[in-house]
């Protein structure tokens, strides 16, 4: 894993059929359409480069219903990464370093599997227990069975793409821990170094600011 992927047809369906439609549509665990990195809000391209690349947190529960697992109840931010290639030449991501920067300046590592797994609570990781009268002992209940869900997701949404080719886009999804943060977009970036061109030249490294994305959220709601 790399460190830290017709109007005129629906004015005819009545309102009540697409909002029927809403929940199966979002039960697919599908990964959504890839679209060129500069549709995004929070996007930062390089010309000379012939590159640009996006940020786009998964910050709502309607957004995220297309995982499995509800990554926001536990702590977790799934950021969709974005990369478009306009240039001739493939770009490499083998070793990029690709990590959220929150507001104070820390910078974390997308998250394994396994770090998600963590953070689940004891409750459904171990089991809760069922309270008797009396001095009879607790039933212990059956885990939670998640951690098969979160490997599927995994598997389905992250970004796992080494090389974006000549005039292509590449997306995917990384997991980042920010339980221990309040608000972890305000002032946050996704920052990325260490991509390389075809030749073995290091790209300038990239700074995408999450507050684009709060902007233009803003701008959506009024």
């Amino acid at each position: 894993m790399i460190q830290s992927f017709p109007m005129r047809l629906l004015r005819r369906i009545p309102l009540l059929t697409i909002c029927l439609a809403l929940p199966a549509l979002a039960s697919d665990h599908t990964p959504p359409p890839v679209q060129p990195a500069t549709s995004f809000a929070a996007v930062e391209v390089h010309e000379k480069e012939n590159v640009a690349i996006a940020a786009e947190p998964y910050d709502t529960k309607q957004k995220a219903s297309i995982f499995r697992v509800d990554y926001l109840a536990h702590g977790v931010m799934p950021v969709r990464l974005i990369i478009t290639n306009n240039g001739n030449k493939p770009i490499s991501l083998r070793d990029a370093r690709i990590l959220f920067q929150t507001e104070a300046g820390e910078r974390l590592q997308a998250a394994e599997p396994e770090d998600v797994e963590r953070l689940m609570t004891r409750k459904e990781r171990e089991g809760g227990k069922l309270p008797l009268p009396g001095p009879l002992p607790p039933i212990k209940l059956k885990a939670k069975a998640s951690n098969k869900d979160i490997d599927a997701d995994f598997s389905t949404f992250e970004y796992g793409a080494l090389v974006v080719e000549p005039h292509t886009t590449r997306a995917g999804f990384l997991f980042y821990d920010v339980s221990q943060l309040d608000h972890p977009l305000h002032g946050a970036k996704l920052h990325l170094h260490k991509l390389r061109d075809a030749d073995g030249n290091e790209l300038f490294y990239f700074e995408i600011p999450c507050d684009k994305y709060l902007q233009s959220k803003s701008k959506e709601m009024n």
